[in-house]
């Protein structure tokens, strides 16, 4: 039988077909994303009315106790939910060379004690894989490597023996027969990362993803790739910083937005235990700096928020933000200016938060404007304050939750005050050996900061 093929032009970033070239995708909205492919016309399938499936009753499926395999590395377990999940597919992205491939070989050594693991590599050869596992003295006779491109082949490997866990990297390097476009289309990522998760589910055995990152910070390929698996985990953090972060975007076994904090050595990856001591290490009592308190996952991290406020020498005033959302700090500005009194429009705003980490959540909002404040007032805060709560339209300071979780933290490293919602002071049980000022506007913020 003769297979029709097709061209098609797709768009690399969410898989939208369009039968010509088109500069912007109507789908994401990606510019000059599409690309030229060739692909098999869709099959009709006709439904075997023998094979008709059976739904059952909620009442009547039956739970099994869920086994994981540990990593060796606590962190990340932590991000994993606890571990590794049998069955499980599991895709980690980040920038070249932030260390996805030293993680998951530092984490094959762990996994061999339960089993044999296989670390297929498209992008290196056998040797290139041994000198990394020797610079991670790194030295087992059941992690076996395996130098391959076709997901054919690998598959075949991986059922000719029990292993306890598979590595694939990188899902854009390998190809498959089905697919007729070229290794790191939308339709090869698709197909390969289907017979992988098919090898996953039907031997149970766990499947490592390695997926390179676009300019943009998203993983290459179609959005589907995302839905396909079971976790997502992400690498953030400048090579410039020892630091790495790792995320976990999407878990089916776990909490979403967790986080496991590694430094970057000579020797691999090694976890930070206690994130909020290494982003307070070097912190120091000035004008424009505050300490905070944000949940990650399931935990407290204390990090500190830097603000530089200077009169502008240009027209337009330079406003330049690292780690905090660019939008919602310049609404935290036009607040200030309404209804704090402050004038701040004619003035340079810098903002960096310490340590490459990411802050996402309202509930910086007070850090955010208490920094600004001490540094356009160049008054510092006293030493050992951490601040949190959110702000609204009106300079409101609004209820956040996780308010005990945050406290804690901050007693743990020995800070003395915390400035807070007043809602959420009134409704705390504990003060856990803190000072606690409570604020309802921005206004009793800036006459605290100010005296």
């Amino acid at each position: 039988m003769k297979i029709k093929l097709k061209r098609v032009f797709q768009c690399q970033n969410c898989g939208y077909a369009s039968p010509k070239w088109i500069g912007k995708c109507p789908d994401c909205g990606a510019w000059n994303s599409f690309i030229e492919e060739v692909v098999e016309e869709e099959k009709k399938h006709t439904l075997n009315t023998m094979d008709k499936p059976q739904p059952l009753s909620l009442t009547s499926v039956e739970l099994s106790v869920t086994d994981r395999i540990s990593t060796g590395i606590g962190e990340l377990d932590r991000v994993l939910g606890g571990g590794i999940v049998k069955g499980s597919l599991i895709l980690i992205g980040g920038d070249p060379g932030i260390g996805k491939s030293t993680l998951l070989l530092q984490a094959s050594s762990s996994i061999a004690k339960f089993g044999k693991v296989l670390y297929v590599s498209a992008e290196e050869s056998l040797a290139q894989l041994k000198l990394r596992a020797e610079r991670l003295k790194i030295n087992l006779p059941d992690i076996f490597l395996l130098s391959e491109t076709s997901v054919e082949r690998i598959i075949e490997c991986a059922r000719q023996d029990d292993f306890a866990a598979i590595i694939i990297d990188s899902i854009q390097t390998v190809y498959t027969e089905d697919a007729v476009s070229a290794p790191g289309s939308v339709s090869q990522i698709r197909e390969s990362a289907t017979k992988f998760m098919h090898l996953a589910k039907t031997t149970a055995v766990p499947v490592f993803l390695i997926g390179h990152v676009t300019k943009e910070g998203a993983i290459a390929g179609p959005r589907v790739l995302e839905h396909l698996v079971d976790t997502v985990l992400y690498f953030e953090g400048d090579r410039g910083y020892a630091y790495r972060i790792l995320r976990s975007v999407k878990n089916r076994f776990g909490p979403a937005n967790e986080i496991g904090v590694f430094e970057m050595t000579g020797m691999g990856l090694d976890e930070v235990t206690n994130p909020s001591l290494l982003f307070l290490s070097e912190h120091a009592n000035s004008s424009g700096s505050v300490v905070t308190a944000t949940i990650e996952g399931t935990r407290a991290i204390l990090t500190e928020i830097q603000a530089l406020v200077t009169p502008s020498n240009f027209g337009m005033p330079r406003r330049n933000f690292i780690g905090v959302d660019y939008q919602r700090v310049n609404l935290l500005v036009a607040v200030l200016e309404k209804r704090g009194r402050l004038n701040l429009q004619g003035a340079d705003i810098f903002m960096n938060v310490v340590g490459g980490l990411k802050i996402t959540e309202p509930a910086q909002d007070l850090a955010v404007v208490s920094a600004i404040v001490s540094s356009f007032r160049d008054t510092p805060l006293p030493e050992g304050v951490v601040v949190f709560g959110e702000i609204g339209l009106s300079g409101e300071v609004r209820a956040i939750s996780q308010t005990e979780i945050r406290l804690r933290e901050a007693s743990r490293i020995g800070m003395k005050v915390a400035i807070i919602p007043k809602s959420n002071m009134e409704r705390l049980k504990d003060t856990f050996r803190l000072r606690i000022k409570g604020v309802r506007s921005i206004n009793e913020l800036i006459e605290i900061i100010s005296s």
